[in-house]
């Protein structure tokens, strides 16, 4: 008869789903959570489009991140249903929910979310980002017990993402509803995605930030090349527009624009990647992939 005893779990390990509105700060909450910049941040709202696994172990405790596209109203195109339910599913099998929210602006949106999360077990915090921003206490205060009614059982936590403020109370919040599990990945892993994906979120980093109001919602991009030479990776990236216009905006005038997307974009991945990179981008039109799930699929946005 086997008598051995199987050792005790000594470590904790769970998941946590970061969800909110379009352009509340999550991406940027995250890397500052992880110390380490993984998800692409921009001003221009629904910028995270894919769930992104962060890793953060912490000695006996792991936390893993799960970033999530902003949950929005509107969802005339099949892109926009695909985030969103992307974004609701992630909320299932989660051990916290990170519920975040832009300081003193509770919306339709949010209130779709809190439904959501009203309905679960799951225990839920909420983060109301952007606290630097806000003038009076006061309003704070009113804006905490608005908050508070809509989610009776959540937790509160004012926090500033981008300064960093109160983010240490906030991982305390998340760790006390961490379970006792065996840690899913190494301790030296930050995430669970590819450099292939992680190097065309780059270019669509890049490409937001550089065309700002004038950025079409319809630009994706596909990694089409990715060699590992040792000390060099060559690198060919197409950037997917929906009409010859987008085309245009995004090459600029005399390729300058499309040349700067790419220095910049290059500059990051070589040091993300620490080695020295080749990139080569092209802008190619394809029309109606927004709106087609089955490009979406083969595009990587349907997990």
């Amino acid at each position: 008869m086997n008598t051995d005893v199987p050792e005790p779990i000594t470590g904790r390990c769970g998941y946590i789903a970061i969800v909110g509105q379009p352009n509340v700060g999550k991406s940027t909450l995250l890397n500052h959570l992880l110390g380490f910049k993984l998800s692409i941040t921009s001003r221009k709202p629904q910028t995270t489009r894919h769930t992104i696994l962060g890793i953060k172990t912490l000695d006996d405790v792991q936390l893993i991140f799960v970033d999530t596209p902003g949950i929005h109203q509107l969802q005339k195109k099949a892109i926009n249903r695909v985030m969103n339910r992307t974004a609701l599913n992630a909320i299932h099998g989660v051990d916290v929910v990170v519920f975040v929210v832009d300081r003193l602006q509770w919306s339709e949106g949010d209130q779709i979310v809190a439904r959501q999360l009203k309905n679960s077990s799951i225990p839920v915090i909420v983060a109301i980002n952007k606290i630097d921003r806000i003038a009076e206490h006061k309003d704070l205060l009113e804006y905490l017990n608005l908050v508070q009614n809509h989610l009776p059982d959540a937790e509160l936590i004012p926090i500033s993402a981008l300064h960093g403020q109160h983010l240490d109370m906030l991982e305390q919040a998340i760790i006390r509803h961490i379970p006792q599990s065996e840690h899913h990945y190494p301790a030296d892993q930050i995430t669970d995605r590819s450099e292939r994906f992680l190097a065309a979120e780059i270019v669509r980093e890049k490409i937001t930030r550089q065309l700002g109001a004038e950025l079409p919602y319809q630009v994706t991009v596909e990694i089409e090349e990715f060699k590992d030479e040792g000390g060099l990776k060559r690198i060919s990236a197409l950037i997917l527009v929906e009409r010859d216009g987008q085309k245009k905006i995004i090459i600029g005038a005399g390729g300058q624009r499309l040349k700067k997307i790419g220095q910049q974009a290059r500059l990051d991945m070589e040091h993300l990647f620490d080695c020295k990179v080749m990139l080569n981008l092209w802008v190619k039109v394809r029309s109606g992939w927004s709106d087609d799930e089955r490009a979406l699929r083969s595009l990587g946005y349907v997990d």
